[in-house]
């Protein structure tokens, strides 16, 4: 089978890693790719956002699956481009990925059909947000209604600081049209969780549990990222925490979405917060995580293509998907100044040595010049390492981040302290 990836960061290096291992794929093609995914695939130049010339790159070269990674794509529509011309590919449709695409239309949903979320109100108007967040107080949160890059989210501890949110979304327009909605929503206590999950738009498959560190620095600090690391499994996630998400808010969301006449197929990603209460939705995404990905594939066992033809033709209910009992870890290396402005064009060293050290070296934003491959984006690798448990694989990955340098490297101490923290050690 020939494969085409679409995408080119870390996230997309996971898949495409993850797909070559599989038997029966003979060839990945990756559109636009980066060089560690070019040591897997072919790396071609058709922009990630063109669905009408991906599905023309795909029919041209008899593409027997296509794997969506950017939310960008789905939420314009490209599975609905693909599957008009009879082309196989794997995730939801523009309508279902409103799911993500429209934080509303997710918070809408989900009081509609009683999954359990924090409360909130939607606003078009800024001067109303602002009277809304006076009377509900301090800590709250304001999100963009639309895609941002997984930044349009503001955890104001204080008023002042969710009015000045409002402003900058609304007013400043920072995340453009995203921005033109804003969602307010109660400030939710707990640990945070990410679930995936495999469905076929009535089957639903949780994957491995996760734990995302957002924060850029240590200890939780500073602004929020699209992720600096990550876990799996994440111990908050007990048996009984894994069913309860299933039941109460994953089937149904899966249930919900048919029901409103757009059935989701592909990955369902739940972010969730395990409150006193139980497990509630902070967000759902339309498509794998990042940087969650680079840590659960690599914990599934089962043939990766072979699960996800299964969602596309609805037969995932008698699909093997197994896991190994073991325990994964990345670290996200990032370039100096992110989430701020950062420099690109630095010559990476010490990927081989890593590799050497029993890690995988998942390229998110490299580039290659002269031979050499530089930094290119605010995350530029995601060091991944798995070992019978966590704390071997924590110290397998570390090991492995020291042998990589770059001008201005900057990544977190402390990927997976939650669970270090539980173990006492």
């Amino acid at each position: 089978m020939r494969v085409l990836v679409v995408g080119g960061g870390g996230r997309e290096h996971a898949l495409v890693w993850k797909l070559a291992a599989s038997p029966r794929v003979d060839k990945i093609y990756c559109a636009p790719g980066n060089p560690g995914i070019g040591e897997l695939a072919e790396c071609v130049a058709v922009d990630a956002a063109d669905n009408a010339a991906l599905a023309d790159f795909a029919a041209a070269q008899k593409i027997g699956l296509t794997v969506v990674g950017p939310e960008a794509p789905l939420a314009s529509g490209i599975v609905d481009v693909f599957a008009a011309r009879g082309l196989k590919v794997f995730g939801p449709s523009k309508a279902a990925a409103r799911i993500e695409g429209s934080k509303a239309f997710a918070k809408d949903l989900m009081r509609k059909y009683g999954i359990p979320t924090a409360g909130y109100e939607v606003f078009t108007a800024p001067d109303a947000a602002k009277e809304y967040i006076k009377k509900q107080g301090a800590p709250i949160v304001v999100k963009a209604d639309g895609l941002a890059a997984g930044k349009g989210v503001v955890v104001a501890m204080t008023e002042a600081e969710a009015l000045a949110a409002v402003d900058m979304i609304m007013r400043d327009a920072v995340f453009g049209a995203a921005g033109a909605r804003v969602v307010v929503e109660e400030f939710m206590t707990g640990e945070e969780a990410s679930l995936l999950a495999f469905t076929d738009g009535r089957t639903v498959v949780p994957m491995v549990s996760a734990q995302d560190h957002k924060r850029v620095f240590d200890d939780d600090r500073g602004p929020n990222t699209g992720g600096m690391g990550a876990y799996a499994p994440a111990p908050v996630v007990t048996p009984a925490i894994l069913e309860q998400v299933l039941n109460e808010i994953l089937q149904p969301t899966v249930d919900a979405l048919r029901a409103e006449g757009c059935p989701y197929c592909g990955c369902l990603y739940a972010g969730l917060m395990i409150t006193a209460a139980g497990p509630k939705v902070v967000e759902f995404n339309a498509r794998f995580g990042d940087p969650e990905t680079q840590v659960v594939l690599p914990l599934l066992a089962s043939d990766l293509p072979t699960i996800m033809e299964a969602c596309i033709a609805g037969t995932l209910a008698g699909t093997e998907v197994a896991w190994r009992d073991e325990a994964a870890v990345c670290v996200v290396m990032a370039a100096g100044g992110y989430p701020g402005s950062y420099g690109k064009g630095d010559a990476i060293s010490g990927l081989d040595e890593a590799a050497a050290a029993g890690a995988v070296v998942f390229h998110a934003g490299t580039a290659g010049k002269d031979g050499a491959v530089v930094t290119n984006g605010g995350r530029v690798l995601g060091v991944t390492a798995m070992d019978d448990d966590v704390l071997k694989a924590i110290a397998k990955a570390y090991a492995a981040v020291g042998r990589i340098s770059f001008k201005g490297a900057h990544y977190r101490k402390d990927i997976a302290h939650r669970v270090v923290a539980r173990l006492g050690k």
